[in-house]
């Protein structure tokens, strides 16, 4: 049970001391009485240029970030720094010392994408967690991309890093179709044993892990967070956890259905991801081995409006995607 539910269950009971519904929850009871102080204005403002700097320079740990906020005039250290970029969830991507050490012993999945040839539909998804700034506040955003076509099959926002959300994201990519290889980073929600269940429910899926610190690992995921950073939400000030949601629905729509991509032939995410080609009733039979029958159903609808919806050219020729490490 995820850990933002077992919290529901705490409460006064007669039978039952609040102690004893700690232990049984598998809780602290110093986390039952906390009352998280909200950060300053100036952690804040830190925070907003920390992600700025990071989505840029994503190779910054703390120490570089601390010497770059301090060009800037920010008078800070490099213990405050660290603890914002914890606070993020975020840390610089480059190879550290003892990476067969994790912070909590979870089952290692080995990195399956080295110079694979993807080259259809739900062949590779991959998934991640990126930091959305807000007025006074932040929240995160996971997503699930299909890496062939680019098409974001769920994405979901939380006030908190607790891993529900992550696991709505992926029970609504499912309903959608099912991939060859789910990829992911060893971060806590994706090797939690609720998230790493719902993989092992289906046998045809095998699990890729990115190694600790690779930037090249999860690419197309870190490059959907660099568009939708400065396509969306540095273009944005939300003011509320709803603003921010509505928001980034009308963006991932316009993303999946209206953006065209140059790698892509200049088409969109959508149109290669379900491959219809509208004129001559053709399908992608690549695509429909793996989709559930909703998702079937689903590639004949139109989208919110028509006119977001353009058939795909035929006989375009898309170039395969193929990962080579480094």
């Amino acid at each position: 049970m995820p850990k933002a539910e077992r919290r529901t269950r705490l409460g006064p009971h007669s039978d039952i001391s609040l102690t004893r519904q700690c232990e049984l929850l598998g809780l602290s009871r110093s986390g039952y009485y906390y009352d998280p102080r909200p950060e300053s204005e100036k952690n804040i403002y830190l925070m907003r240029r920390i992600d700025e700097i990071y989505t840029k320079r994503p190779y910054y740990g703390a120490p570089k970030m601390t010497g770059q906020l301090k060009r800037e005039g920010s008078a800070v250290n490099h213990k405050r720094i660290e603890r914002l970029m914890g606070l993020m969830g975020i840390q610089a991507i480059f190879p550290k010392k003892n990476l067969n050490q994790n912070g909590k012993n979870h089952l290692k999945y080995p990195y399956l994408l080295n110079k694979l040839d993807i080259n259809r539909p739900n062949y590779v998804w991959g998934t991640d967690i990126t930091y959305v700034r807000a007025l006074g506040q932040w929240f995160y955003l996971v997503a699930i991309i299909d890496w062939y076509s680019r098409y974001v099959l769920s994405w979901k926002l939380s006030r908190s890093l607790e891993t529900d959300f992550c696991l709505a994201c992926l029970e609504e990519a499912l309903k959608i179709a099912i991939p060859e290889i789910h990829n992911s980073d060893q971060g806590v929600q994706f090797t939690s044993e609720e998230y790493l269940a719902i993989l092992k429910e289906y046998e045809s899926i095998r699990i890729s892990m990115d190694g600790r610190g690779r930037c090249f690992d999860n690419i197309f995921t870190e490059r959907l967070w660099r568009n939708v950073k400065y396509e969306e939400i540095y273009l944005k000030e939300y003011a509320s956890f709803a603003e921010a949601e509505q928001s980034l629905s009308g963006y991932f729509h316009d993303y999946n259905y209206s953006r065209i991509h140059e790698s892509l032939d200049y088409l969109t995410p959508a149109e290669v991801y379900f491959g219809v080609n509208l004129d001559q009733g053709t399908k992608n039979e690549a695509a429909e081995s793996l989709m559930t029958n909703e998702a079937k159903a689903r590639r004949r609808l139109i989208p919110l409006s028509p006119k977001d919806f353009i058939t795909m050219v035929p006989n375009s020729n898309i170039s395969k995607v193929e990962i080579n490490h480094i």
